[in-house]
């Protein structure tokens, strides 16, 4: 995962995390559960890549 992706996931998971606290405060429900979905979504981008990158750590353990 390149630094540019990881950067940008985790901009993401603040974005949502700030939505969420933000509905939070004002009482908003849904700035609240958009916040939390997108922060659980940059969370499961952030996953997969993480599982990318084992994939070709191993990939490279057996070719080497």
């Amino acid at each position: 995962m390149s630094l540019a992706d990881k950067a940008e996931n985790k901009a993401e998971e603040l974005k949502g995390a700030a939505k969420e606290k933000f509905g939070d405060a004002t009482d908003n429900e849904r700035l609240q559960a958009e916040g939390a979905a997108e922060k659980t979504e940059a969370r499961a981008k952030q996953a997969g890549e993480h599982v990318k990158d084992a994939g070709r750590d191993v990939r490279d353990a057996f070719s080497g």
